[in-house]
């Protein structure tokens, strides 16, 4: 074949090619979430937009957490870190600065109803709502080194799907300032998840209506349905405080199986972040049956019955209703 020939051939060969765009796609959004409750909204709300990389995992409790060194690079190599605030995540502030992030660092309970703890009943009490600026002041108080002590600010916001919409708001608000380009995809998202968080809490208030108001005191391990108990009426009774961190004493329990006995509670459950031993423990010495297992901090595996925060709170009206019913 002639030299001209060739050359032909060899152009020809390359206009085949296909071209390779000059300007790359977008990367999806890095994001970083806390544990898997915010990992779940944040997925609803990113959908094929973002990657999302969970440091406490499903059924993992974040108040006992402690970091590993790979969780430093991922948050040192995030768009935008969500966290829950209120000092849920004792180990945050120390992994920030170990990972010198450039991320923005979003408390998805920012512009939220946040319930103080009360200490004139030690753990047993109802949570109260704080008021005006003390709603985040609240969680700068009483905390040494990550540790949660009485009188704080309870963290679990989540349990109320109200504030669940506020979660989802922020969410939503994070994203588009990371990626002004797919704004509109995330508000899209964000306004059909509500709607399912609507039909949710719809489905919760029904029922809790089909169980007689006397009955509707029961036990968990520790104190993370404040606000479930604030917006739906449901009395929890726990042994051990907003933190997992916090044993409970001897005289704790005593206290709590005397109250159980006044209040006449109902059903007593075991959570899936806790040792179930002392819950089991209480439930000998009062007579109440173990109910079930309710999911508190932290979602179950794929596999289990609370894979997604929906799926997670109609397991725990629907274990709720029927160990009280007896359904």
């Amino acid at each position: 074949m002639s030299r001209t020939l060739k050359l032909a051939a060899v152009i020809g060969a390359l206009t085949s090619l296909p071209i390779a765009p000059s300007v790359a796609a977008a990367e999806n959004l890095r994001v970083v979430a806390s544990f898997s409750i915010i990992a779940d909204f944040a997925k609803n709300v990113g959908g094929d937009r973002v990657d999302i990389v969970t440091l406490v995992g499903p059924n993992g409790d974040a108040h006992v957490y402690e970091p590993k060194p790979a969780d430093a690079a991922t948050v040192g190599s995030a768009d935008v870190v969500l966290v829950n605030g209120l000092q849920f995540e004792g180990f945050l502030q120390r992994l920030v600065e170990a990972s010198a992030t450039k991320a923005p660092i979003v408390e998805l309970t920012k512009g939220g109803e946040v319930l103080r703890k009360t200490e004139e009943e030690g753990h047993h009490d109802q949570d109260k709502p704080a008021e005006g600026g003390e709603k985040h002041a609240a969680a700068e108080e009483g905390h040494e080194e990550g540790h949660h002590h009485h009188g704080e600010s309870d963290p679990h916001a989540w349990q109320s799907v109200h504030n669940a919409e506020l979660y989802v708001k922020n969410i939503a608000d994070a994203f588009c300032a990371a990626d002004a380009a797919g704004c509109d995809t995330y508000r899209a998202n964000a306004e059909s998840y509500g709607q399912q968080l609507e039909a949710l809490e719809a489905e919760i208030k029904a029922a809790v209506a089909e169980i007689p108001e006397d009955k509707r005191t029961i036990i968990t391990s520790h104190d993370a349905y404040g606000y479930f108990e604030h917006e739906y009426g449901i009395k929890f009774l726990a042994p051990e405080g907003v933190s997992t961190e916090s044993e409970a004493s001897a005289s704790d329990v005593a206290a709590l199986i005397k109250q159980i006995s006044q209040d006449k509670a109902s059903a007593i459950f075991v959570e899936n972040v806790t040792n179930p031993r002392l819950i089991e423990q209480i439930a000998s010495e009062t007579g109440l049956k173990v109910g079930g297992e309710l999911y508190s901090d932290a979602l179950s595996d794929k596999n289990g019955p609370a894979a997604t925060y929906l799926e997670m709170m109609r397991h725990n009206i629907t274990t709720i209703k029927g160990a009280i019913l007896g359904s």
